[in-house]
């Protein structure tokens, strides 16, 4: 079974990937699966903080949907242990 490593939350102000897309920015702050899981599962989710025009400036926290966050937004910052998981993601 493929456990996550980043299954314990962090701080907003230190998470474990920023992705962006647009005025859109969404810091992942905990994943519930590892990425093996997360690519079979349409439903896998992360922890994330979210700002963007319609939260005015503040964080939006919750669960979103992984491939959403990978679909539409660019990593612009990560720990060196997020890219090496998700560098097959990535490309």
């Amino acid at each position: 079974m493929s456990r996550t490593k980043f299954g314990k939350s962090v701080d907003v102000d230190n998470p474990y990937a920023v992705y962006k897309a647009g005025d859109i920015e969404w810091r992942v702050l905990k994943t519930y699966q590892g990425v093996a899981k997360e690519k079979s599962n349409p439903y896998a989710r992360w922890m994330v903080a979210a700002k963007s025009p319609m939260t005015y400036g503040s964080w939006d926290m919750g669960d979103t949907y992984a491939r959403e966050v990978l679909k539409y937004g660019q990593l612009v910052a990560a720990t060196d242990q997020w890219k090496e998981e998700y560098s097959n993601e990535l490309t």
